[in-house]
């Protein structure tokens, strides 16, 4: 059977020019990102511009307490680099520590979940090394924004009137800053945050005090900027104010163990990408810290099938493609994290294929992670009954009883010159924990995804990073950046890229097209966010997908929820055509905010 043709009405069309191209999961910072281009900024100061911009403008998506992955290839490198803002466990958090306050799991929510934040010293090394504006005219944006104020997203609205109890008796700090008149400001309210925007004045101040001219000149105020965030008052008010016991996700009250020290102990840095072909295309993505290879991983075990099985529009694909995602999401719970991951061994032909051969004509409810001689599995403790949530756990849980699942951010940025950047920011959401009142925002909570029971990679321990979910993808031909690819959406981000992918590359589907089209995930597997609950068989899928494929997945056993029509995935994207040179982007219609630009 021939793969499913593509839709011939998009809800907007693939961009194309010659000039530059930028996409995000929000108009302001698409726009950030273009205007920098416009004034002769490159890729890369466009994308730290557009970041800080999502910090103030996706409050409830994302923060500067939070965490950053970005994979990217600057004009003339012959391959992509990764760059790694996640933070690590504190020095205080040991599962010793967790356990003797009562806790079996990581909490969804408060400063027990705080990993050391990652993305802004992360932003500020790319924009110091790649980059080549000035820091005040790159953060000038995001302060005017903060300062000035924007229109509150209805999506962030909501939220705030989710959590607007625990803000009034608890977290009172938050409260004040996101319900001034004491009531959830409704959608469109101008908000601002202007202590935020002191805390970015602070760091344009601390690199102004360098005055050498030049590239060299220019690397050392950035690295003042950085020294500042690590050392002065951003850590210590954050590590102060987290020090008193305060409302968690499990309902009780626990102090923070984050303290300056850890801020100064952090440095981002860069990796190489892991790699795997794909029908003529290298696939390129961050380390076995974040769920990253686990798209390689399902990408290499759909690739010798025929190309029906391949369809996600087809009962027959979107059957293969769920149980090849639950394959590779269950090696992923079972050997990722900052630890010793053997990749080679997980990538390698052999061991595809006999993970392959487990694929059946029915739905699989069991965990089925790979073996690896002379080494056992981790098999996590499976639930299917979460307790009662608070307000804030997830990512985000807003709901006041249950949850109301979110996504975080996603950028991509490529310009005239050949360079690209794709890059998922997100954590420190405004639900996260308490707001630090001298700051204007919160800390994170990316330790969630850590387990205290130990001996395994994704074992809570002081110094290791939690294994994130974030995610970005960066697709080549013969060394060449093609694409670069990304979403929000927690556990899902790889499952809603890897249908694009395949739309693309398999089906020659357009950009917009591909990312338009009917999507579906699994929730067969362990949640990466509090409380870590499964669906055994579990398969969320959007009704326009049809009824005869839904009804066809349900015979095989698949435990269906319908989403309806246009509610799965966030994924944005921007390439270059290798046959014309020609530069294009595409954005994501749900949601109603994600938007591309370029010329």
């Amino acid at each position: 059977m021939a793969y499913t043709p593509p839709p011939s009405f998009t809800t907007r069309p693939t961009l194309s020019g010659t000039f530059g191209m930028s996409a995000s999961t929000h108009w302001i910072a698409t726009a950030t990102a273009q205007a920098v281009l416009e004034r002769g900024g490159n890729a890369f100061d466009a994308s730290v511009a557009a970041a800080f911009v999502l910090h103030v403008v996706e409050p409830h998506l994302n923060g500067p307490g939070g965490d950053l992955v970005a994979i990217f290839q600057a004009a003339g490198d012959t391959a992509p680099t990764v760059l790694m803002g996640q933070g690590p466990a504190p020095a205080g958090a040991t599962i010793e520590h967790y356990r003797a306050e009562g806790l079996d799991l990581v909490p969804g929510s408060g400063a027990l979940a705080a990993a050391v934040p990652g993305a802004v010293d992360a932003w500020l090394l790319l924009l110091r090394d790649h980059g080549s504006w000035e820091l005040a005219d790159v953060l000038s944006y995001a302060i005017g924004y903060a300062r000035d104020g924007h229109p509150l997203l209805p999506q962030a609205a909501a939220t705030i009137a989710r959590v607007a109890e625990l803000f009034a008796e608890d977290w009172t700090t938050s409260r004040d800053l996101w319900m001034p008149d004491g009531e959830p400001p409704g959608a469109g309210t101008l908000v601002r945050n202007p202590a935020y925007a002191d805390v970015l004045d602070g760091l344009v101040h601390a690199s102004c005090t360098v005055r050498d001219d030049g590239p060299v000149g220019r690397a050392a105020r950035i690295d003042a900027a950085r020294r500042e965030w690590k050392t002065g008052a951003v850590a210590h008010e954050a590590a102060s104010f987290l020090s008193a016991p305060h409302r968690h996700s499990t309902g009780g009250l626990h102090a923070g163990v984050i303290t300056a020290d850890d801020f100064a102990g952090f440095d981002a840095g860069y990796e190489p990408a892991v790699t795997r072909e794909f029908r003529g295309r290298t696939i390129a993505k961050a380390g076995a810290w974040t769920q990253g290879p686990a798209l390689l991983q399902a990408l290499a075990l759909l690739e010798p099938l025929p190309d029906e099985l391949l369809d996600p529009s087809q009962e027959a694909g979107a059957h293969t493609i769920l149980e090849v995602q639950k394959l590779a999401l269950a090696d992923r719970d079972a050997w990722f994290g900052d630890d010793d991951v053997d990749l080679e061994a997980l990538l390698s032909d052999d061991y595809l294929a006999a993970r392959r051969r487990l694929v059946a004509d029915d739905a699989s409810t069991e965990f089925r992670p790979g073996e690896l001689p002379g080494r056992t599995p981790f098999r996590p403790p499976l639930s299917a009954d979460a307790p009662r949530r608070s307000a804030g756990s997830g990512e985000p849980t807003v709901a006041r009883t249950g949850e109301t699942r979110g996504d975080t951010c996603h950028l991509d940025v490529i310009d005239r010159w050949g360079n690209i950047v794709s890059a998922t920011p997100s954590g420190g959401w405004l639900q996260s924990s308490p707001t630090i009142p001298a700051l204007g925002f919160c800390l994170g909570t990316r330790l969630q995804m850590t387990w205290l029971e130990p001996g395994h990679p994704s074992s809570l321990v002081p110094g290791r990073r939690p294994r994130t979910t974030l995610t970005p993808t960066l697709v080549s031909r013969n060394g060449v950046p093609e694409l670069a690819i990304g979403s929000p959406g927690g556990d899902q981000q790889d499952q809603w890229q890897l249908l694009v992918l395949l739309r693309m590359i398999v089906g020659g589907y357009s950009p917009q097209q591909a990312i338009d089209s009917p999507a579906l995930h699994t929730t067969s597997m362990p949640e990466s966010f509090w409380p870590r609950t499964w669906t055994p068989g579990g398969a969320v899928v959007e009704d326009r997908l049809g009824e005869s494929l839904i009804a066809g997945l349900e015979r095989r056993g698949h435990a269906v929820t319908r989403a309806g029509d246009w509610s799965l995935g966030r994924v944005s994207a921007v390439g270059r055509d290798a046959a014309t040179g020609t530069l294009w982007a595409a954005a994501n219609a749900r949601g109603m905010q994600g938007y591309a630009a370029g010329r």
